[in-house]
């Protein structure tokens, strides 16, 4: 596990930028975005985490991730046993399609430290299961992009709303212009004071 080499970096620069980010960083002094460098696992949680909760999400994915280890094992599982493990129908058919996908290099993750974020974002979101906002979870948890404010995502706005009393996305994005370039950290972060857990995808 390793975590993005501007963490520090920009915990300081957001501390510096603003005072209630700064705030929420020291109440969290040891917990960090870490990557556990297998993208399939990373897709597939993203996957599982669509649409429900993080401790929801949580509980589903403790019971899965023994068979989350790689694309060929998860294709061996039958569906009702994957079932039984708390995924509908619809997020088995996304992981099997992103299964798939990586077997037949419709992924080719060989390639995307060479491509730049719109490439990765275009090439992953063909795969039927993959929208925007499962693209830019996979760009902060696995290619740690460190500018990504994924302003679809439920439990940021909220976070947003709670600590800054801002409503309107477009003054969302005037007050992410603070974090730039490190939206992603300040992302993280204002997860972070939302969740009893650590979110990692």
């Amino acid at each position: 596990m390793t975590i993005p080499p501007y963490w520090q970096k920009a915990k300081v620069y957001l501390c510096k930028r603003d005072p209630n980010m700064r705030k929420i960083i020291i109440a969290y002094p040891h917990d960090a975005l870490f990557n556990l460098h297998n993208p399939f696992y990373t897709l597939a949680r993203s996957i599982v985490g669509q649409q429900i909760s993080v401790k929801a999400a949580d509980k589903i994915w403790q019971r899965l991730e023994n068979f989350i280890v790689s694309p060929e094992l998860f294709l061996q599982i039958e569906a009702q046993q994957l079932r039984h493990l708390g995924l509908s129908r619809q997020k088995i058919n996304y992981l099997t399609n992103i299964a798939q996908a990586f077997l037949d290099s419709t992924l080719t993750p060989e390639l995307w430290t060479e491509m730049n974020q719109e490439e990765v974002v275009s090439q992953l979101t063909t795969i039927k299961g993959i929208g925007q906002w499962t693209a830019e979870m996979f760009l902060i948890f696995h290619l740690h992009s460190p500018n990504i404010l994924p302003l679809s995502d439920l439990g940021l706005l909220n976070a947003i709303k709670l600590h800054y009393q801002v409503n309107d996305k477009e003054d969302m994005l005037r007050l992410a212009q603070l974090w730039q370039p490190y939206c992603t950290v300040a992302t993280w972060y204002l997860w972070r004071s939302l969740d009893p857990i650590a979110v990692q995808y």
